[in-house]
């Protein structure tokens, strides 16, 4: 791993850690889940991620699926309702 990998990998740890990492929140109708996608360093890197992740639940046949890019921390990255 390069040095310019590992010192962004350790600022995306420390921005996770104080809660500004940024996260693509995809949440889908049919199945009824969340996901958290990240984390990411800048509000644009999660947009620039979020269309491959769109792409793999509309491979799954995830259905009315919405995408916002926020800071947070998910503590499960996964959330379905039985």
């Amino acid at each position: 791993m390069n040095l310019a990998k590992q010192i962004e990998d350790i600022f995306t740890v420390c921005l996770e850690k104080l809660e500004l990492a940024w996260w693509v929140e995809i949440i889908t109708f049919q199945p009824a889940c969340t996901y958290y996608f990240g984390p990411f360093i800048t509000a644009k890197d999660a947009e620039l991620s979020q269309n491959g992740y769109i792409e793999d639940l509309e491979h799954e046949k995830a259905q009315g699926i919405a995408v916002k890019i926020k800071q947070c921390q998910p503590i499960t990255l996964t959330i379905c309702q039985d």
